[in-house]
Protein backbone atom coordinates (compact mmCIF):
# COMPACT_ATOMS: atom_id res chain seq x y z
CA UNK A 1 0.00 0.00 0.00
CA UNK A 2 1.31 2.95 -1.16
CA UNK A 3 0.74 6.72 0.50
CA UNK A 4 -0.34 9.49 -1.58
CA UNK A 5 2.52 11.51 -3.57
CA UNK A 6 2.85 14.53 -1.27
CA UNK A 7 2.29 18.12 -2.23
CA UNK A 8 3.12 21.54 -0.91
CA UNK A 9 0.13 22.46 0.90
CA UNK A 10 -1.47 25.30 -0.62
CA UNK A 11 -1.32 29.11 0.45
CA UNK A 12 -5.01 29.49 -0.46
CA UNK A 13 -5.84 26.55 1.64
CA UNK A 14 -8.75 27.14 4.74
CA UNK A 15 -7.11 28.92 8.20
CA UNK A 16 -8.42 25.31 9.93
CA UNK A 17 -5.71 23.45 7.61
CA UNK A 18 -2.67 22.61 9.47
CA UNK A 19 0.85 24.52 8.22
CA UNK A 20 2.67 21.86 10.61
CA UNK A 21 3.02 19.90 7.73
CA UNK A 22 5.91 18.68 5.89
CA UNK A 23 3.80 17.90 3.15
CA UNK A 24 0.45 17.24 2.32
CA UNK A 25 -2.11 16.49 -0.66
CA UNK A 26 -5.76 18.01 0.37
CA UNK A 27 -8.94 19.41 -1.35
CA UNK A 28 -11.63 21.48 -0.59
CA UNK A 29 -14.70 22.39 -1.84
CA UNK A 30 -17.33 24.88 -0.82
CA UNK A 31 -16.77 25.64 2.78
CA UNK A 32 -20.30 27.57 3.24
CA UNK A 33 -22.47 24.01 2.47
CA UNK A 34 -26.09 24.56 2.09
CA UNK A 35 -27.45 25.04 5.08
CA UNK A 36 -30.15 22.34 3.87
CA UNK A 37 -27.92 19.94 2.58
CA UNK A 38 -28.41 16.26 3.97
CA UNK A 39 -24.81 15.72 3.67
CA UNK A 40 -21.55 17.52 1.90
CA UNK A 41 -18.52 16.88 1.92
CA UNK A 42 -16.25 20.14 2.42
CA UNK A 43 -12.72 19.38 2.40
CA UNK A 44 -10.13 16.26 2.84
CA UNK A 45 -6.43 15.18 2.19
CA UNK A 46 -3.48 13.53 3.67
CA UNK A 47 -1.02 15.33 6.18
CA UNK A 48 2.59 14.50 6.69
CA UNK A 49 3.10 15.62 10.16
CA UNK A 50 5.92 17.94 11.44
CA UNK A 51 8.11 16.79 14.13
CA UNK A 52 6.37 20.08 16.05
CA UNK A 53 2.65 19.12 14.70
CA UNK A 54 -0.12 20.35 17.14
CA UNK A 55 -3.39 21.38 17.01
CA UNK A 56 -5.66 23.04 20.16
CA UNK A 57 -9.15 24.00 19.17
CA UNK A 58 -12.02 24.29 21.29
CA UNK A 59 -14.53 23.43 18.59
CA UNK A 60 -14.66 22.84 14.86
CA UNK A 61 -17.05 24.00 12.45
CA UNK A 62 -17.54 20.69 10.57
CA UNK A 63 -17.60 16.49 11.25
CA UNK A 64 -14.62 15.07 11.20
CA UNK A 65 -12.87 11.74 10.42
CA UNK A 66 -9.30 11.42 11.03
CA UNK A 67 -7.20 8.16 10.29
CA UNK A 68 -3.85 7.35 11.07
CA UNK A 69 -1.65 5.26 8.89
CA UNK A 70 1.91 5.75 10.33
CA UNK A 71 3.98 7.46 13.03
CA UNK A 72 2.68 8.23 16.35
CA UNK A 73 1.62 11.17 18.20
CA UNK A 74 -1.29 11.81 21.36
CA UNK A 75 -5.07 12.81 20.84
CA UNK A 76 -6.78 14.24 23.54
CA UNK A 77 -10.93 14.22 22.78
CA UNK A 78 -13.55 15.68 25.59
CA UNK A 79 -10.66 15.44 28.42
CA UNK A 80 -9.82 11.90 27.34
CA UNK A 81 -6.22 10.59 26.22
CA UNK A 82 -5.81 8.42 23.39
CA UNK A 83 -2.27 7.20 21.64
CA UNK A 84 -2.30 7.94 17.96
CA UNK A 85 -0.78 5.05 16.24
CA UNK A 86 -1.33 3.14 12.83
CA UNK A 87 -5.25 2.35 12.58
CA UNK A 88 -6.52 4.27 14.89
CA UNK A 89 -9.60 6.61 13.61
CA UNK A 90 -11.15 9.05 15.57
CA UNK A 91 -14.19 11.83 14.93
CA UNK A 92 -14.85 15.34 16.64
CA UNK A 93 -17.10 18.51 15.64
CA UNK A 94 -18.87 21.44 16.90
CA UNK A 95 -18.79 21.74 20.50
CA UNK A 96 -15.81 19.00 20.79
CA UNK A 97 -12.28 19.78 21.83
CA UNK A 98 -9.40 18.44 19.77
CA UNK A 99 -5.72 18.58 21.35
CA UNK A 100 -3.65 16.39 18.67
CA UNK A 101 0.03 16.11 18.99
CA UNK A 102 2.69 14.58 17.11
CA UNK A 103 5.86 12.75 18.71
CA UNK A 104 9.00 14.59 17.79
CA UNK A 105 10.51 11.36 17.05
CA UNK A 106 8.04 9.52 14.86
CA UNK A 107 5.26 12.24 12.92
CA UNK A 108 2.05 11.01 11.94
CA UNK A 109 0.86 10.45 8.58
CA UNK A 110 -3.09 10.64 8.82
CA UNK A 111 -5.47 11.22 6.26
CA UNK A 112 -8.56 13.29 7.37
CA UNK A 113 -12.64 14.25 5.69
CA UNK A 114 -14.87 16.62 6.71
CA UNK A 115 -18.76 17.24 6.20
CA UNK A 116 -21.55 19.08 7.04
CA UNK A 117 -25.64 18.26 6.34
CA UNK A 118 -28.32 16.86 8.29
CA UNK A 119 -27.34 13.00 8.24
CA UNK A 120 -23.39 14.15 9.62
CA UNK A 121 -24.16 12.44 12.48
CA UNK A 122 -26.00 9.57 11.02
CA UNK A 123 -22.87 9.06 9.01
CA UNK A 124 -21.01 8.89 12.49
CA UNK A 125 -23.18 6.59 14.04
CA UNK A 126 -23.37 4.45 11.72
CA UNK A 127 -19.51 3.62 11.84
CA UNK A 128 -19.97 3.47 15.66
CA UNK A 129 -17.80 6.78 15.52
CA UNK A 130 -20.09 9.31 17.41
CA UNK A 131 -18.13 12.81 18.19
CA UNK A 132 -15.88 12.74 20.44
CA UNK A 133 -14.78 8.65 19.87
CA UNK A 134 -11.97 6.59 18.86
CA UNK A 135 -11.48 3.41 17.19
CA UNK A 136 -9.26 1.27 15.46
CA UNK A 137 -9.46 -0.57 12.04
CA UNK A 138 -8.02 -3.76 11.74
CA UNK A 139 -5.38 -3.92 9.38
CA UNK A 140 -4.48 -0.48 9.66
CA UNK A 141 -4.47 -0.12 6.07
CA UNK A 142 -7.97 -1.18 6.03
CA UNK A 143 -9.75 2.03 4.94
CA UNK A 144 -6.65 3.68 3.06
CA UNK A 145 -7.69 2.86 -0.68
CA UNK A 146 -10.97 4.70 0.14
CA UNK A 147 -9.23 8.20 1.26
CA UNK A 148 -7.09 7.91 -1.42
CA UNK A 149 -10.14 7.74 -3.74
CA UNK A 150 -12.02 10.17 -1.87
CA UNK A 151 -8.72 12.39 -2.26
CA UNK A 152 -8.73 11.73 -5.78
CA UNK A 153 -12.65 13.01 -6.64
CA UNK A 154 -12.27 15.52 -4.08
CA UNK A 155 -9.26 17.14 -6.36
CA UNK A 156 -10.77 16.34 -10.01
CA UNK A 157 -13.17 18.89 -9.65
CA UNK A 158 -15.94 16.97 -12.51
CA UNK A 159 -19.43 17.85 -12.15
CA UNK A 160 -20.20 14.56 -10.15
CA UNK A 161 -17.05 14.94 -8.13
CA UNK A 162 -19.32 16.47 -5.19
CA UNK A 163 -21.97 13.39 -5.22
CA UNK A 164 -19.18 10.84 -5.74
CA UNK A 165 -17.45 11.98 -2.54
CA UNK A 166 -20.90 11.86 -0.64
CA UNK A 167 -21.14 8.73 -2.22
CA UNK A 168 -17.70 7.39 -0.81
CA UNK A 169 -18.19 9.20 2.41
CA UNK A 170 -21.15 6.57 3.17
CA UNK A 171 -19.13 3.64 2.26
CA UNK A 172 -16.28 4.96 4.44
CA UNK A 173 -18.90 4.67 7.53
CA UNK A 174 -19.85 1.01 6.03
CA UNK A 175 -15.79 0.25 6.10
CA UNK A 176 -15.31 1.61 8.95
CA UNK A 177 -18.05 -0.19 10.84
CA UNK A 178 -16.63 -3.72 9.02
CA UNK A 179 -12.83 -3.03 10.17
CA UNK A 180 -13.35 -1.04 13.52
CA UNK A 181 -12.10 -2.75 16.96
CA UNK A 182 -12.73 -0.92 20.22
CA UNK A 183 -10.36 1.48 21.26
CA UNK A 184 -10.36 -0.39 24.41
CA UNK A 185 -9.36 -3.85 23.00
CA UNK A 186 -7.06 -2.90 20.50
CA UNK A 187 -3.99 -2.99 22.93
CA UNK A 188 -4.62 -5.57 24.64
CA UNK A 189 -3.22 -9.33 24.76
CA UNK A 190 -6.01 -11.12 23.39
CA UNK A 191 -6.20 -8.43 20.16
CA UNK A 192 -2.60 -9.00 20.08
CA UNK A 193 -3.37 -13.33 19.81
CA UNK A 194 -6.19 -12.63 17.54
CA UNK A 195 -3.84 -10.18 15.25
CA UNK A 196 -1.24 -13.20 15.29
CA UNK A 197 -3.74 -15.86 14.68
CA UNK A 198 -5.16 -14.46 11.74
CA UNK A 199 -2.00 -13.69 10.15
CA UNK A 200 -1.01 -17.42 10.45
CA UNK A 201 -4.23 -18.04 8.75
CA UNK A 202 -3.25 -15.86 5.46
CA UNK A 203 0.14 -17.11 5.54
CA UNK A 204 -0.63 -20.86 5.58
CA UNK A 205 -4.49 -20.95 4.30
CA UNK A 206 -4.08 -23.81 1.40
CA UNK A 207 -2.48 -26.36 4.35
CA UNK A 208 -5.06 -25.70 7.21
CA UNK A 209 -7.95 -28.02 6.74
CA UNK A 210 -9.75 -27.75 9.89
CA UNK A 211 -10.66 -25.31 13.16
CA UNK A 212 -8.50 -27.76 15.45
CA UNK A 213 -5.56 -27.58 13.25
CA UNK A 214 -5.65 -23.91 13.38
CA UNK A 215 -5.88 -23.51 17.11
CA UNK A 216 -3.33 -26.07 17.81
CA UNK A 217 -0.80 -24.42 15.19
CA UNK A 218 -1.90 -21.16 17.25
CA UNK A 219 -1.38 -22.78 20.58
CA UNK A 220 -4.59 -22.01 21.65
CA UNK A 221 -7.65 -23.54 22.69
CA UNK A 222 -10.29 -23.83 19.65
CA UNK A 223 -13.07 -22.49 21.61
CA UNK A 224 -11.21 -19.18 22.30
CA UNK A 225 -10.35 -18.57 19.04
CA UNK A 226 -13.63 -18.90 17.78
CA UNK A 227 -14.44 -16.06 20.59
CA UNK A 228 -11.67 -13.79 19.43
CA UNK A 229 -12.79 -14.04 16.02
CA UNK A 230 -16.54 -12.99 17.14
CA UNK A 231 -15.04 -10.06 18.85
CA UNK A 232 -12.90 -8.64 16.68
CA UNK A 233 -13.32 -9.88 13.01
CA UNK A 234 -17.83 -11.01 13.46
CA UNK A 235 -17.23 -13.86 11.54
CA UNK A 236 -15.55 -17.95 12.77
CA UNK A 237 -11.92 -18.40 11.95
CA UNK A 238 -13.41 -21.69 9.86
CA UNK A 239 -15.60 -18.75 8.00
CA UNK A 240 -12.15 -16.70 7.38
CA UNK A 241 -10.53 -19.59 6.60
CA UNK A 242 -12.88 -20.93 4.02
CA UNK A 243 -13.28 -17.65 2.36
CA UNK A 244 -9.29 -17.33 1.64
CA UNK A 245 -9.61 -21.03 0.05
CA UNK A 246 -12.12 -20.02 -1.73
CA UNK A 247 -11.09 -16.71 -3.01
CA UNK A 248 -7.89 -18.54 -4.35
CA UNK A 249 -9.68 -21.31 -6.31
CA UNK A 250 -11.95 -18.62 -7.55
CA UNK A 251 -8.84 -16.78 -8.87
CA UNK A 252 -7.95 -20.01 -10.39
CA UNK A 253 -11.01 -21.17 -12.00
CA UNK A 254 -10.38 -18.21 -14.11
CA UNK A 255 -7.80 -19.17 -15.88
CA UNK A 256 -7.96 -21.06 -19.21
CA UNK A 257 -8.10 -24.63 -19.45
CA UNK A 258 -8.61 -24.67 -15.42
CA UNK A 259 -9.58 -28.47 -13.88
CA UNK A 260 -11.85 -28.42 -11.21
CA UNK A 261 -10.24 -31.18 -9.50
CA UNK A 262 -6.68 -29.13 -9.29
CA UNK A 263 -8.40 -26.39 -7.99
CA UNK A 264 -9.63 -27.82 -4.84
CA UNK A 265 -6.16 -29.94 -4.22
CA UNK A 266 -4.57 -26.37 -4.52
CA UNK A 267 -6.94 -25.18 -2.17
CA UNK A 268 -6.12 -27.86 0.41
CA UNK A 269 -9.53 -29.99 -0.46
CA UNK A 270 -8.92 -33.92 -1.32
CA UNK A 271 -12.51 -34.34 -1.66
CA UNK A 272 -13.57 -32.53 -4.39
CA UNK A 273 -17.20 -33.20 -3.50
CA UNK A 274 -16.68 -31.12 -0.18
CA UNK A 275 -14.92 -28.50 -2.49
CA UNK A 276 -17.80 -27.89 -4.90
CA UNK A 277 -20.58 -27.82 -1.63
CA UNK A 278 -18.13 -25.43 0.15
CA UNK A 279 -17.51 -23.08 -2.78
CA UNK A 280 -21.46 -22.92 -3.52
CA UNK A 281 -21.86 -21.80 -0.15
CA UNK A 282 -19.69 -19.24 -0.46
CA UNK A 283 -20.80 -17.54 -4.06
CA UNK A 284 -23.93 -19.51 -4.61
CA UNK A 285 -22.82 -21.38 -7.82
CA UNK A 286 -21.23 -24.64 -8.09
CA UNK A 287 -17.57 -24.38 -9.68
CA UNK A 288 -18.43 -25.43 -12.75
CA UNK A 289 -20.96 -23.21 -13.47
CA UNK A 290 -18.55 -20.47 -11.94
CA UNK A 291 -16.33 -21.37 -14.18
CA UNK A 292 -18.52 -21.13 -17.43
CA UNK A 293 -19.63 -17.80 -16.44
CA UNK A 294 -15.78 -16.55 -16.52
Amino acid sequence: MTLPQPSTPAASAPAFFSPQVSAARRFYRNLNPPKHAALSVVSGGCEHCASNYEIHRATFPFYSIEYVVRGHGSLKLKQNRHPLQPGVVFSYGPGVRQDIAADPADPPVKYFLDFAGSKSKDILRRCGLPPGAVSHVFPPNEIQNLFDELIRCGQRGSPRSAELCRRLLECLALKISEARVPAAGAGTRAFATYQQCREHVEKHFTQLKTLQQLARECHVDAAYLCRLFQKFDHQTPYQFLMRLKMNLAAEQLRQPGALVKQVAERAGFSDQFHFSRAFKSVFGAAPEIFRRLH
